[in-house]
């Protein structure tokens, strides 16, 4: 059995707006006398937009309808109806992520985006997708090196740490190439970010809005910029200015840097010269490239170039995004699309050999999830076991029951989220100590932790197999 499945992703950042689509393909690996096994077995990007500047009514208010228009177009283009897309994600990046009507475009973007496309803003998992999209994963896997990848746009530079393909750090920086913006023709600046206007008094520049700045103040504010990027990495001593230009917490830098990568627009100015004047784009990228590239970071680290540089962000969240859970799920009604599900995940300690600490550990956090007086829908996160006998998937099954007593008081579903391969048994005996009365989910070979949030879609393949997507918004040591 192969199924072929179409994703969108749609990026929209500071400085520009763009989209792919992909095609994801899924296949029983199993063997055939085995319990089928559904895996993803190839990704393939078959649509590229083009990359348009994120249209804005004002510094605080972007223009949902002329967004809606490009998104549009580019369906049009690629021959693409709402209809078609099984999976995808939907971002706004960056500065964007700030304006106040950030969420109002997103809701007019719905429509579009078929059943199944979140949106979701936080640096943290921006840096994870722009690393996927970039590559860096694959190569701190294929390499064993430890990779980071910057992904500097417009508004902010996202940085992602990979080990062995594994996410082990983020952070993010108010750094970017369309802080300060000039207008045409002249070097008045017409924005002028707050930050910006902070850091370059800080340093003793004279930069202000309405005010013509010359090309020395602009090189002096993008090299204490490159600065502050070799601080984050662990180049010299902290400075006042680098805690102060984090929107995260900051790299932890327990570790070895072995090889750093760039994407996002300005990465383009960073490997290679952009042909046209340097204000081209009427604002300081180019200058902050060429700021970064005579950096210590090319002394100090393996430099790597990436499979995508400005189109990293899209990339990723159309095909790096997307997995699917075993094929031993269990539910009772088909009420997906599920978004934004909060993970309330019991610890190892919960999980002793006799299951009887995990009602325990589940109250202790179901606080947590209580606001106003008003339960949340939550989804359980348990490590359960390789194959159970009946005794332990009846009691694993009674000490969930046990915890979520609170949720039983309303009407939401019991969804619980397993490591390993035991969700068919454990949903069907949770289904029947409930006397049948409580629609129960239940779906393995998924790890996530608190802090996390989960996005479960319309089954595949038969039934048998549900599209996720985990937005991981904090990361912590």
């Amino acid at each position: 059995m192969v199924e072929n499945i179409l994703s969108v992703g749609i990026d929209i950042g500071t400085s520009t707006t763009q989209l792919v689509f992909s095609r994801i393909i899924i296949e029983n690996t199993a063997s055939f006398a085995s319990v089928p096994r559904i895996s993803i077995i190839d990704k393939k990007v078959i649509y590229k937009s083009g990359i348009y500047f994120t249209p804005l009514i004002s510094q605080t208010e972007i223009d949902g309808s002329k967004v809606k228009d490009i998104v549009e177009r580019e369906y049009q283009k690629a021959g693409i109806k709402p209809s078609d897309l099984s999976t995808g994600v939907a971002i706004i990046t960056g500065e964007t992520a700030r304006k106040h009507n950030a969420s109002q475009v997103m809701e007019t973007l719905s429509g579009l985006a078929g059943d199944f496309v979140v949106a979701t803003a936080g640096p943290d998992l921006e840096a994870i997708i722009a690393g996927k999209g970039a590559g860096a994963h694959t190569l701190s896997k294929n390499t064993g090196k430890t990779v980071a990848n910057l992904d500097i746009g417009g508004g902010t530079t996202n940085i992602a740490v990979f080990k062995n393909g594994e996410v082990i750090d983020t952070c993010c920086l108010d750094i970017g190439g369309r802080l300060i913006r000039l207008q045409k023709n002249t070097l008045k600046v017409k924005y002028l970010a707050p930050k910006l206007e902070r850091l370059s008094a800080g340093i003793g520049l004279d930069i202000a809005l309405n005010k013509e700045v010359t090309m020395q103040q602009i090189r002096g504010i993008t090299e204490r910029m490159a600065v502050i990027i070799e601080e984050v990495l662990g180049i010299g001593d902290r400075s006042p200015e680098l805690l102060y230009m984090l929107t995260t917490q900051d790299l932890r830098r327990n570790y070895k840097i072995d090889c750093i990568s760039f994407s996002g627009g300005i990465a383009d100015c960073i490997y290679g010269t952009i042909e046209g004047g340097m204000f081209q784009f009427g604002d300081i990228g180019i200058i902050l490239g060429e700021s970064i590239r005579k950096s210590a970071i090319f002394d100090k680290y393996e430099i790597a170039i990436p499979a995508e540089t400005i189109r990293a962000t899209v990339i990723g969240a159309g095909t790096h995004t997307v997995d699917i859970s075993g094929s031993t799920i269990n539910y009772t009604k088909d009420m997906f699309p599920l978004k934004n599900i909060p993970i309330l995940k019991v610890s190892a300690k919960d999980e002793d050999s006799d299951y009887d600490r995990i009602a325990e550990g589940v109250r202790e956090k179901f606080k947590w999830f209580c606001h106003g007086g008003e339960q949340q829908q939550i989804a359980l996160a348990i490590k359960g076991v390789k194959n159970p006998s009946f005794r332990q998937v009846s009691k694993i099954a009674g000490e969930v029951i046990k915890g979520l007593e609170e949720l039983l008081k309303t009407k939401l579903p019991i969804i619980v989220i397993i490591e390993n391969d035991m969700a068919k048994a454990l949903g069907q005996t949770l289904y029947n100590r409930l006397e049948y009365g409580r629609d129960v989910i239940c779906i393995d070979d998924i790890r996530v932790e608190n802090g996390d949030y989960i996005d479960i879609g319309k089954p595949l393949a038969g039934g048998r197999v549900v599209p996720v997507i985990i937005k991981t918004l904090v990361f912590n040591s």
